[in-house]
């Protein structure tokens, strides 16, 4: 067959180098680390990976831990942090088991605990270096996940003998969904209710052995594995029970909630940081869009501009040249190249506040950061989680049959992906109390009150005829649509906030595109780019902008933004646009240099010929006419004795004798 790729590839304008260090300002660090993974026989995934048994699974995974715990004692933690992150784009459950205790585990602690509980737990007993203990995050209950205030764990204190009871008082109370619960983690961080002197002062965090160094429960600890779940089989979730498990005072984490040995409990004005160990989950998930959404989409692509359907007798149409094709797949490129710079962003953003956190400086601008990044981390968050999602889904669909074989990679992808829609914050919940904070945000903003960065945008007016064609007021064309929005929700609240859900999902999701767009043109204006690669990346901003206004349009008209005849300009532009990136596609998708090994897709190869990949790939990993196993319930089925043969055989001369006797 030809190979469209390689041909298209030969004849790409654009310098894949200078793109790929636009979109990844460590590129060279991620190339080596990238090097590294693919050539080591254990964290290299394996083509196989597809057929794994959900045991197999954990065993995988667990020995690539057991790989990189060898990493971890011979590099920095940054270092070791970007390794997990690379590895975790063909294997994401391995980077959550790691995730769960160095991250999870370990920034409840950090965010929590005083000087000496850190120092304790996480560095002399070994925890970030894989030693000793591994941890687990026990807040979700069967009963209650996102509403952390109504957990129903107890820890009840004892003052005579300074110790904390820990109990499960019902059903609905089990400790649930916990990753490495199962098998793995022998210490988790609890989250229970503090009960002393008969009074009841809320959900706190408390550390709790599991099991021994044989890794034997303790008594009074019962645990079991919660069973297959959609993807993702690799995590051992459990459940967690606890029946009267004693544990010392000094387990309470104290860096917010002190308590007394006589048992009187002091809280702090500040136990509103307590919960600020979710927040690098939210923004790694960010990056993980980003990371996975490049994968996926490379997937598509290449496969789209490879695959041959109808045309002439004598030479079949690429299905990349269909306009529909085009503006399935192209949009969730851009959108791809957006999350790049984002979650740079919002990353270094949470690694600047965190750290002024725990180092104790001007605790209130601190907090007043910490408070915007709850608001845009929970926008981006779950903004595109739920659009990463549907990029890869729409991938597997623009794959036609093939893309639902296992060894597209897209199937796995997407229920692998699933979760990061309802873990570490259900989505619907993370954006709805975003869009609460830019209500009030705006509402304080016209009062003249101080504003984060991220949200400027609230106290400032704009010109109603916007340009649609200019860079900068694609991202205005945003700040004006949440502005009215915000307006219009204060003018309908009635006291409730539940009367104006709608209006905030909306404004999460306004602001998440405003930022990523603002994100962007800064980084596109910086000086990283120039010639032909700035003239195509502004073109992907562009589609970006347009084909989310062309979604949201509907906000945008009802709320006098644009206009229809704007609008009909804007869809005329999105077709425009598709055409001008159209023979970039193959150089666009090369520029994320993503390793094959990484990328582990018969239909996804560098080398365009996915017919010989595919084939080879079953052929070396499936039967080839075996007998099955059950062939004897196939062979029974298909000798059964015929109706006319029963018939006859109950009317034979043996039969009617037995009968008349």
């Amino acid at each position: 067959m030809s190979n469209f790729i390689q041909k298209e590839r030969a004849q790409t304008s654009i310098n894949i180098d200078k793109i790929n260090a636009f979109l990844d300002p460590n590129h060279e660090k991620t190339e080596k680390l990238f090097r590294e993974i693919v050539n080591d026989p254990i964290l290299s995934t394996p083509k196989n990976f597809y057929d794994l048994t959900k045991a197999q699974q954990r065993e995988l995974s667990a020995r690539k831990i057991e790989r990189l715990s060898a990493y971890i004692d011979n590099e920095d933690f940054d270092e070791f942090e970007e390794r997990m992150v690379l590895l975790s784009i063909a294997d994401p459950a391995v980077a959550t088991r790691l995730a769960i205790n160095i991250h999870l585990f370990g920034n409840a602690i950090k965010g929590n605990g005083t000087d000496d509980q850190i120092k304790y737990w996480l560095y002399e007993r070994g925890t970030l270096k894989l030693r000793d203990i591994y941890g687990c995050f026990a807040m979700t209950e069967l009963g209650h996940g996102s509403n952390v205030a109504q957990m129903q764990t107890r820890a009840t204190y004892n003052p005579d003998r300074q110790t904390f009871t820990i109990n499960t008082p019902d059903l609905k109370a089990t400790k649930w969904w916990i990753g490495g619960a199962a098998h793995s983690s022998n210490h988790a961080v609890v989250y229970a209710r503090l009960i002393s002197k008969g009074e009841d002062y809320g959900v706190k965090p408390f550390v709790v052995q599991l099991r021994d160094k044989n890794f034997n429960l303790l008594p009074g600890v019962s645990i079991g594995d919660i069973g297959s779940k959609m993807g993702r089989e690799a995590i051992d979730n459990g459940w967690i029970q606890f029946h009267n498990v004693e544990i010392p005072r000094e387990y309470l984490l104290q860096k917010f909630t002190k308590i007394d040995a006589d048992g009187t409990v002091h809280l702090t004005p500040l136990e509103q940081l307590s919960y600020s160990a979710l927040l690098q989950g939210r923004v790694t998930m960010v990056l993980d869009s980003f990371r996975q959404g490049a994968r996926f989409i490379t997937i598509s692509l290449r496969y789209a501009i490879g695959r041959q359907q109808f045309g002439t007798p004598q030479e079949e149409n690429q299905i990349i040249n269909y306009s529909l094709h085009q503006y399935r797949l192209v949009p969730y490129l851009a959108l791809v190249y957006l999350l790049g710079p984002a979650s740079q962003r919002v990353i270094a953003d949470y690694n600047r506040i965190l750290g002024e956190l725990y180092a104790g400086k001007d605790i209130k601008k601190t907090i007043f950061d910490l408070k915007n990044l709850f608001v845009s981390s929970a926008s981006l968050k779950s903004s595109n989680t739920w659009l990463t999602s549907q990029l890869i889904d729409e991938s597997r669909q623009a794959c036609g049959g093939h893309g639902y074989h296992a060894y597209s990679g897209l199937g796995r992808g997407f229920v692998d992906w699933s979760v990061q829609q309802t873990w570490e914050g259900d989505n619907n919940v993370l954006a709805i109390n975003a869009g609460r904070s830019i209500i009030k945000y705006y509402q304080a903003g016209q009062k003249g009150a101080k504003l984060g960065v991220d949200f400027l945008y609230l106290t400032q007016k704009f010109d109603k005829n916007l340009k649609s064609d200019d860079l900068k007021s694609l991202i205005d064309i945003w700040s004006v649509l949440i502005i009215k929005v915000a307006q219009h929700a204060l003018l309908i609240y009635n006291g409730d906030w539940e009367s104006v859900s709608q209006e905030r999902l909306l404004l999460s999701k306004a602001h998440s595109h405003r930022y990523l767009l603002e994100t962007f043109y800064n980084r596109l204006q910086s000086g990283d780019v120039s010639g032909e690669e700035k003239t195509v990346l502004k073109s992907i901003y562009q589609l970006y902008s347009y084909y989310f206004i062309d979604k949201f349009a509907g906000s945008f008209l009802q709320f006098d933004v644009l206009d229809s005849s704007r609008l009909t300009h804007i869809q005329a532009e999105i077709k425009r646009i598709l055409g001008d990136l159209r023979p970039h596609l193959v150089g666009l998708t090369d520029a994320f240099k993503y390793p094959d090994e990484i990328i582990n897709s018969s239909l996804g190869g560098y080398n365009g010929d996915f017919y010989n990949n595919y084939f080879t790939d079953v052929t070396n990993n499936n039967g080839k006419g075996d007998k099955a196993p059950y062939l004897s319930i196939l062979t029974d089925t298909l000798t059964r004795a015929s109706k006319d043969e029963l018939l006859s055989n109950s009317r034979s001369k043996s039969t009617l004798s037995k009968l008349g006797e």
